[in-house]
């Protein structure tokens, strides 16, 4: 019997993943407010009675795909925060990983991108909690570091917000340029790091205004 039931589960796991999956790729050339059951169901080859066994509805499905996107940045997230190095290595390191981030996972910043401000109430509102939590993290990490020695809670929650808009920002430009061209990718990676040396020469002098 658990053999029965450790299998049934294993399918439906595996039909959950199928339909992400065609979701994820339905969405290369359009939106979720566009995008029906029926499409992603005859996608992966079941019924669409059988969709409703693991989302309630696409914006259901959108909001896991929302947490499996967004959900492979903490770990890039985290390695940023904890490089110690001089402000420049650091903001062109982590530039680097944004870049390399995106090439592993651009169908998902396509759909952050399109979807973020996208017809789907229940996506917007998880695409902007998890950004919400990106900057808790960020300001956290910030907090802790001498720099921000004086500043309010409020004032360091504001410069978390500023980097985390700024990498989404970077990781969208990066996933909008053409796949190969570097020349287009080197002038994103250029602008990318000024903007960021930007806020760090911002945060320095913040306290002398």
């Amino acid at each position: 019997m658990s053999h029965t039931l450790g299998a049934r589960e294993a399918q439906k796991q595996q039909t959950r993943r199928a339909l992400l999956d065609a979701g994820l790729r339905l969405l290369e050339n359009q939106s979720l407010s566009s995008l029906g059951l029926r499409e992603v169901t005859r996608e992966v080859g079941v019924a669409p009675a059988g969709f409703y066994r693991h989302f309630r509805d696409m914006g259901d499905l959108g909001v896991a795909l929302v947490a499996e996107s967004l959900g492979s940045l903490h770990a890039m997230i985290r390695a940023i925060l904890a490089e110690q190095d001089d402000a420049e290595e650091v903001i062109a390191h982590s530039v680097r990983l944004i870049a390399r981030h995106v090439r592993d996972h651009r169908p998902h910043i396509r759909f952050i991108a399109r979807e973020r401000h996208g017809g789907v109430q229940a996506v917007r509102e998880a695409i902007a909690a998890e950004l919400s939590l990106f900057a808790d993290e960020v300001a956290e990490a910030l907090g802790t570091q001498p720099v921000s020695h004086g500043w309010s809670p409020e004032d360091v929650r504001m410069l978390a917000e500023l980097y985390v808009d700024r990498m989404l920002m970077t990781a969208i430009a990066f996933m909008e340029a053409p796949a190969d061209d570097t020349a287009a990718e080197e002038g994103i990676t250029q602008r990318a790091r000024k903007e960021l040396y930007l806020i760090h020469l911002g945060r320095r002098h913040w306290l002398d205004t």
